[in-house]
């Protein structure tokens, strides 16, 4: 199967994702600005989530470029990928009703760290389909941003059973190292189309 099935699915999905998270967010049941400013964590929350899923699905469609043909390993890997990034409304949606309340911090924070996973291990079966020559593989190259998050999200995780404010502070750092779509692999496709 060629890669733009696997892009329109994906996109799809996305949609759906973001669409639930920002039905997750009710307007305040007075009519002052105390009880709008009382949902800054709900705002907050979505606001951060939002950005997560921007950057997945951001890289997703550079990373499908590289992605000419989609075997059912591939298939599985974004359906993974896919799954974990669904049960993002949840979490943001407790985390942010609970501001900063240390377990819902911390199942925010696995949240994060299951799709930077799934993300790595659909990497991992795109490179293995490929083969030796991977182009994926050199587009990659020695990832460092891809290893280093999840040693933050899991930093955070502990964090929030002390400091909440910790975790959401590197959850954020971990999203402003991805807003900007992966580099290597646009400068793999200008150098070698």
């Amino acid at each position: 199967m060629k890669s733009e099935r696997l892009q329109a699915f994906t996109d799809g999905v996305v949609a759906v994702i973001i669409t639930i998270m920002v039905l997750e967010m009710h307007p305040p049941h007075d009519v002052t600005l105390q009880a709008l400013l009382a949902l800054w964590p709900v705002f907050l929350s979505y606001v951060l989530s939002y950005i997560y899923v921007a950057i997945y699905w951001n890289n997703h469609h550079h990373f499908a470029h590289l992605i000419h043909e989609v075997d059912g390993g591939i298939l599985w890997a974004n359906l993974a990928l896919l799954f974990f990034l669904s049960l993002l409304p949840m979490t943001t949606a407790w985390a942010g009703e609970h501001g900063f309340a240390p377990l819902p911090t911390a199942l925010y924070g696995v949240s994060l760290l299951t799709c930077a996973v799934a993300w790595y291990v659909l990497q991992l079966v795109v490179v293995c389909a490929q083969g030796k020559k991977s182009v994926m593989r050199q587009a990659l190259g020695r990832d460092w941003k891809g290893k280093m998050s999840p040693v933050l999200y899991l930093i955070g995780i502990a964090a929030a059973f002390y400091s909440p404010a910790i975790s959401y502070f590197l959850y954020a750092l971990v999203a402003v190292w991805w807003i900007v779509p992966d580099r290597r692999i646009e400068q793999f496709l200008k150098h070698h189309q």
